[in-house]
Formats: C-alpha cells, structure tokens, sequence
C-alpha cells in the first residue's frame, strides 16, 4: 500500500504526476490574467481618447471644428455607414449608424432588450436623461439633442431603411417593444 502523503486518491496518480501537470495551469492562469489586463487598459485608455475607437465608447472630442451655419442639408450623410457621437453627461463618445428621412437625422440602437444590449449599451438611458449630444462628421462637430422617437409615421420609413442600408432586420415592432430605439438628432436649444 502506498502512503497517503503521497497518493491522491486515484489509482496510479501520485504528487509527482499532478505536479507535471500544475505548470499547465499557472501558464493557464497567467494568460487569462494577461488578457483580462489587456482588455482593461484598452477600455481605459480608450476614455482619454479623442473619440471612440471602432466599437470601443471613447472619450469627448478634442478635434474638429464647431459648424456655425443654418441647418444642414443632411442627404450628405446618406451613403455613411457610420459617424460619431459624444453625450455631454458622461461625456463619453461612441461610433453608431446613421440615418436620414425626410431632412432628419437618426441613430438607432438595437438589442436593447437583450442582455448584452442592456450591459453594453447604457448611453441610450443616459441620452433619454440628458440628450445633449455633439456629432462629428468629417472633423465638424454639430450641438444636437438626442431625443427618442417610439411612434410616428417616420418609424416605418427608418426601419425599412435600416434593413435595406444595413442589411439587418428591423421592424415597427422593434421599436414598439423596447428592443430597438431610435433618436432623432434634433438641432440643440
């Protein structure tokens, strides 16, 4: 019989061979730690940037010039995929979609029923309590209100056009149930 010091247990297994197998899981264990740092310092540092980075929520905007001048004619934004955007509280910046009808631009905001929309995508609460937003468009910052549109003759005309533009489903029935959210960027004040 062979001493308990050194038997785990299971037949033919002693300390020397569960040793052999122990640095498999520190180098486990040292390169989840390394990932999990990573991710952390790229979320972080991407706070002090001038933006987001690709789908990374960012920090305000420090670059671009103020535009001055009447309303825009915003069919310019029509063949964009995206542009970005900065809520002034928290003043925090991200990259989303873009739409236009009928002179007005929106953004949506999907899966916000889901629980990855609602531990991921927190600015569209944070925009309904304060909607003070600033677009940047091609180094122009534009002063908007962000405010969310849940019925209206428009619903129809921008979730088709998400469909179509995007290539994802999107439909009325979203919007009525929570799980897609639109805003108008409206002029500020």
């Amino acid at each position: 019989m062979r001493p308990t010091a050194f038997y785990d247990g299971r037949i033919g297994r002693d300390s020397a061979d569960l040793g052999k197998n122990m640095w498999f899981l520190k180098a486990l264990g040292y390169l989840l730690g390394s990932i999990v740092l990573l991710v952390a310092v790229v979320l972080i540092g991407a706070r002090f940037a001038d933006g987001p980075v690709e789908i990374i929520a960012g920090g305000e905007f420090s670059s671009g010039t103020a535009y001055t001048g009447a309303e825009p004619d915003w069919a310019f934004v029509r063949p964009m995929v995206t542009v970005e955007f900065q809520l002034m509280e928290p003043a925090r910046s991200r990259t989303t979609w873009i739409l236009e009808h009928e002179g007005k631009i929106y953004i949506p905001c999907g899966y916000m029923n889901s629980t990855w929309g609602k531990i991921w995508k927190q600015w569209p609460v944070e925009a309904e309590k304060d909607g003070r937003a600033i677009l940047r468009i091609n180094g122009q910052l534009y002063d908007r209100q962000l405010v969310r549109v849940q019925a209206g003759p428009e619903i129809a005309a921008l979730t088709a056009q998400i469909a179509e533009k995007y290539k994802v489903p999107a439909t009325p029935a979203a919007v009525t149930s929570g799980d897609l959210w639109l805003f108008q960027l409206a002029p500020a004040g």
